[in-house]
């Protein structure tokens, strides 16, 4: 769920931009002052942060420099009826991710929006943890029993395709073409399997007699999936 917080002081318009952008995932809450809106952003965490400069008691500037001098980095976007491009120098100089003159299509509003929240948030990570294995392929970290093991770029992407299609073979074909993948047809007849033997020298206990990299004859090879 994305909480999204809004400051703008016409309340109608403030009313009509939550409508637009609250979906069964996104949640507004509007306030339609600076007081107001400083007691909001302090009691609750925001996904995303939508402040009208010019207000009745002050500025959305002025809550934008509060809240980054305070190290939140939640993403701001500035809404003004100012055009000028001071204050659009001015606004992102304060910290604001984007800055939308108004009048201004909610259409467009909800496309910076949804701009701002893919940025904001993590991307998923790819760990995968088995037996006595843990790899995490976005860090390059490999360890058995706790133990890390350095793997080369090329043995890191067989050991990713093995694992992602974990219990099944996967055709010498195949891997050929998806860790080679800058010029397959270039690639010794050998080098998948030198790799595969340097591979399970690293990871088996037994590369001699393979647990879990394991040859399907007549195909490829195999992640074997452990009971």
């Amino acid at each position: 769920m994305k909480h999204i917080f809004l400051l703008e002081d016409d309340e109608t318009l403030g009313q009509g931009i939550a409508m637009a952008l609250t979906e069964p995932e996104i949640s507004v809450t509007c306030r339609n002052n600076l007081a107001k809106a400083r007691e909001a952003v302090a009691g609750e965490k925001f996904d995303l942060l939508i402040l009208d400069v010019n207000l009745p008691d002050g500025s959305g500037l002025d809550l934008l420099r509060q809240v980054r001098a305070a190290g939140d980095a939640t993403p701001v976007i500035l809404l003004t009826a100012n055009d000028l491009e001071l204050d659009e120098v001015t606004g992102l100089e304060a910290g604001a991710d984007d800055y939308i003159t108004k009048p201004f299509s909610l259409a467009v509003l909800r496309a910076r929006v949804n701009a701002q929240l893919r940025r904001s948030t993590p991307k998923a990570t790819h760990i995968v943890s088995m037996g006595p294995f843990v790899f995490h392929f976005d860090l390059m970290d490999f360890r058995r029993d706790g133990r890390l093991v350095e793997l080369s770029k090329t043995e890191q992407k067989l050991l990713r395709v093995l694992v992602e299609n974990r219990g099944h073979a996967v055709p010498r074909a195949t891997l050929v073409d998806r860790v080679w993948t800058d010029g397959a047809e270039f690639v010794e007849e050998n080098a998948l399997s030198v790799t595969v033997k340097r591979l399970r020298s690293k990871l088996e206990a037994d590369p001699s007699k393979p647990e879990y990299l394991k040859t399907v004859y007549g195909i490829g090879y195999i992640w074997a999936v452990k009971p």
